[in-house]
C-alpha cells in the first residue's frame, strides 16, 4: 500500500489516489486503497466498506477494525439503520453521537457500547438508475460530534472516486469470469463432442440439460466434467 500525501486533502493527494485506484489488481485492492486513504483524510478511527448485491443482503467487503464489522453486520442482520438507510436512500448520514441519536436507538445503543459515537454513512453510487447503487462508505470515530463540514465534503470526493473504480473493477472481473467460463464450456463441450461423437450444438444442449436438471450454473457442470470427465448427477 502506497503512502498518501501528509496533507491528504490536498488536489495531488486525491490525484494520487485517482492513480492507485485505477493501478489496483481488482475488486479487494481498489476498495482497501479506499479505506486506508480514508483513514489518513478524514477525522476518523475506522472506515469501513459495504457493497450493494442486487437482490442479496450487502456484503461487507472491506474494514479497518473488527468493531467496524460488527457495527455492520448490526444494521445487516436488522435490515435497518444509518448503513441501511444510506444505501437505500442514496444520501449521507451523520450521527454526530450514538448515545443520544433517536433515529435507531436499538442499534445506537450496542453501536456506543462499542465505544463508537460519531458515525458518518456516504452512499457510492454512479448515477441515477436502478443499478446506480454500488455500496455504501462508512467512517467512524470514538469521539461524539467528530465529523464536521469538511469531512462530508472529503468524503463525498472519496466516495465519487470510489464508486467509478469500484464499479470499474467489478465490471472487469464480470468481464473475466464471463471469459473463463466460455472457456470452461468450450472445452467440456470438446469432451463430449469426442466421447459420443456428436456436434457442438448436441454437446452444448447436452451440457445445458445437466445444468437445468441438476439446478447448477452451467459453469461448475463444465468444471466438474473437466475435473472428472463425468457429468454431475
Amino acid at each position: 500500500m502506497a503512502e498518501f500525501d501528509p496533507v491528504p486533502t490536498s488536489a495531488d493527494a486525491f490525484a494520487q489516489l485517482a492513480i492507485e485506484l485505477h493501478d489496483a489488481p481488482g475488486v479487494e485492492e481498489t476498495i482497501d486503497a479506499v479505506v486506508q486513504f480514508a483513514l489518513q483524510a478524514l477525522s476518523c478511527t475506522y472506515a469501513g466498506v459495504a457493497l450493494h448485491r442486487r437482490g442479496s443482503r450487502p456484503e461487507v467487503a472491506a474494514v479497518t477494525d473488527p468493531v467496524v464489522a460488527e457495527v455492520y453486520d448490526l444494521q445487516i442482520d436488522d435490515e435497518d439503520g444509518p448503513l441501511v438507510t444510506a444505501l437505500r436512500e442514496r444520501t449521507n448520514v451523520l450521527i454526530r453521537d450514538t448515545s443520544s441519536d433517536l433515529r435507531w436507538p436499538r442499534w445506537a445503543a450496542k453501536v456506543a457500547a462499542l465505544g463508537v459515537r460519531s458515525v458518518l454513512d456516504v452512499p457510492l453510487t454512479t448515477g441515477t438508475g436502478s443499478t446506480a447503487s454500488v455500496g455504501v462508505l462508512g467512517l467512524y470515530s470514538p469521539q461524539p460530534d467528530a465529523f464536521g463540514p469538511d469531512d462530508e465534503a472529503i468524503a463525498h470526493i472519496l466516495a465519487r472516486h470510489a464508486s467509478v473504480a469500484v464499479a470499474t473493477a467489478r465490471h472487469e472481473e464480470t468481464m473475466a469470469q464471463a471469459v473463463d467460463a466460455r472457456k470452461l464450456v468450450g472445452q467440456a463441450m470438446g469432451i463430449l463432442m469426442e466421447r459420443f461423437d456428436v456436434d457442438g450444438d448436441r454437446a452444448f444442449a447436452i451440457l445445458k440439460r445437466y445444468s437445468q436438471d441438476t439446478n447448477t450454473k452451467l459453469r461448475d457442470v463444465a468444471q466438474h466434467l473437466i475435473d472428472t470427465r463425468k457429468l454431475p448427477h
